[in-house]
C-alpha cells in the first residue's frame, strides 16, 4: 500500500522549503511508501479550503492534515508507518 503525502506550500513562506526537504528526504528511504504531492496554496486555493488549512506549511497524509508546521523526521516516519499499518 502507498501513503499518499502532500506537502501544502506558499512562495513566501520561510519555513516550507524545509518541510518539502524532509519529505523528500523521507521518500528517499520509503521510495515504494510514498506518493507525494506538493501544492502551493495560492495556485490551488480550493485544495487549501478543503483542508481548512490557514497555515503553512502543512502536511496531510491520505487526505487528511497531519502536521500544520515542519514536523521532525522522527515524527513524520512515525505517522507514516501507523498510515501504512493501518492499511494492512
Amino acid at each position: 500500500m502507498v501513503v499518499k503525502v502532500e506537502v501544502f506550500t506558499s512562495p513566501s513562506c520561510p519555513y516550507c522549503p524545509m518541510a518539502v526537504e524532509l519529505v523528500e528526504e523521507v521518500k528517499k528511504e520509503m521510495p515504494d511508501d510514498l506518493e507525494v504531492e506538493k501544492i502551493d496554496i495560492m495556485s490551488d486555493r480550493e485544495k487549501a479550503v478543503e483542508y481548512n488549512l490557514m497555515a503553512v506549511p502543512a502536511i496531510a497524509l491520505n487526505g487528511v492534515v497531519k502536521f500544520v508546521g515542519a514536523p521532525t523526521k522522527e515524527e513524520l516516519v512515525e505517522a507514516l508507518k501507523a498510515e501504512l499499518s493501518e492499511q494492512k
